[in-house]
């Protein structure tokens, strides 16, 4: 108990702003959800629909590497509620869009855009100011936090949102995501402090000068830069498969809005329990096999299943597999960063390991709507009933998707392969 009281008092500060954050971002989750089943339903395609996430991301890429420089250089609170304000800005002009019909996805392209940029310039920010307010020894078991939040949000948000999209409408879920914003909001204004460490930059040091120490960090530390280029190459396959699936579960037989809910809810509750572990347990001795291990699971699993299956039982236990050990693999990534760049450095550091290791998701979402809409359909469409290919993924909208998953099941045990045998990752091991 005295333990428990003490780890208390250490992270109440943290404690605060996850609690508070997480709220916000169960509101943003349920948006982003409604937003997508929309989209889709404007025009049924995988691709206009991937172009949200291409839109979203596309910023974040392009201008990361500048914004860790500069979040180095700003108050980090300022800079955590500043973001925060421009991005419920546009999820009001979402609304007011909606209530006056007016709304359309090239809209919703253009709000994505703004809200990329803006998580570009926070998400730095953030993570340079929970190293800031946690003691060193707590590092495992918030990363373990973050993750069951982000896995209570992926179980609860399709299933709120889906309940209120069918009793209240789309403009009450995004009403819900403005009154969590604001309470987070004023948490972060009034109630909680984090400490400035004024030894970050040198005042006369530019601009591109702090770009060029987080490139020259990552060049001097190999095995984090492989480590980041695995999650890169990760991400691309991760990106492509996030692309098709609504896709193949709103249009396959069995498929629905409802049956996308459970599928993600289920996603979800196993996130829940991988982050609980990730929560409870010791640090592991090799951080590096378990997430390798981690991602080796997940890959040689769920899409397998999402491509042969062809009921919400089989595509719920796919789920299931592919992503109870991602929050152990989330969570000693975020440890070995945390404890391998100096507090200093951070900022930038993470700024460039955002380019590198998220340039690729825009690219697979475009992949993945693509592949889908204008490869992978067409030439399921075009085969007869006694084909293999039908045999093996069915006929009809979504078979084409269903065959997508196959290939991409193979591409990501091949990367998982690939990168466990680099000796620079390894090497983490033995700092």
């Amino acid at each position: 108990m005295n333990n428990f009281k003490q780890t208390i008092y250490e992270m109440h500060a943290f404690l605060l702003l996850w609690l508070t954050q997480s709220f916000s971002g169960l509101g943003s989750s349920m948006t982003s959800y409604a937003l997508v089943i929309w989209s889709y339903s404007q025009r049924g395609s995988a691709l206009m629909t991937s172009m949200l996430m291409i839109c979203s991301y596309a910023p974040y890429v392009i201008f990361s590497i500048f914004a860790g420089a500069l979040s180095d250089r700003w108050d980090k609170k300022r800079t955590m509620l500043a973001c925060d304000t421009i991005a419920a800005f546009t999820t009001v002009i979402t609304l007011v869009l909606m209530r006056g019909g007016m709304l359309r996805i090239w809209h919703l392209y253009i709000i994505n855009a703004v809200n990329g940029l803006m998580n570009t310039v926070q998400q730095p920010a953030s993570e340079v100011a929970v190293t800031r307010i946690v003691p060193k020894k707590h590092y495992q078991r918030v990363g373990g936090m973050y993750s069951f939040t982000t896995s209570l949000n992926s179980v609860l948000s399709p299933l709120i949102a889906t309940a209120i999209l069918g009793l209240l409408g789309i403009e009450a879920v995004i009403c819900v995501d403005l009154i969590t914003f604001s309470v987070a909001f004023l948490t972060l204004a009034f109630a909680i402090r984090i400490p400035d460490v004024h030894q970050e930059i040198k005042k006369e040091e530019s601009l591109m000068a702090s770009v060029k120490q987080g490139l020259e960090y990552l060049k001097r530390e190999r095995g984090i830069l492989d480590l980041i280029l695995f999650l890169a190459a990760i991400n691309l396959v991760a990106s492509t498969y996030d692309a098709a699936f609504p896709a193949m579960i709103l249009s396959r037989d069995g498929g629905s809005e409802q049956v996308l809910g459970i599928v993600n809810a289920v996603i979800g509750v196993a996130t829940i329990i991988g982050s609980v572990a990730a929560t409870l347990f010791k640090a592991p001795k090799s951080r590096v096999r378990v997430i390798c291990n981690s991602l080796l699971l997940s890959m040689s699993t769920e899409n397998f299943l999402l491509a042969f299956g062809r009921t919400p039982l089989v595509w719920c236990i796919g789920g299931f597999l592919g992503w109870i050990a991602i929050p152990l693999m989330n969570t000693n990534l975020g440890a070995i960063l945390r404890l391998q760049i100096p507090d200093k450095m951070q900022g930038r550091v993470y700024a460039v390991r955002n380019s590198l290791q998220f340039f690729t998701i825009p690219i697979g979402a475009f992949l993945g709507g693509f592949l889908v809409d204008y490869v992978f359909e067409p030439v399921m469409a075009r085969q007869d009933g006694g084909s293999i290919l039908v045999r093996a993924f069915g006929e009809g909208k979504g078979s084409g998707a269903a065959f997508l998953f196959f290939v991409l099941a193979f591409a990501g045990i091949g990367v998982c392969l690939y990168f466990r045998h680099d000796k620079y990752i390894w090497r983490l091991e033995e700092k």
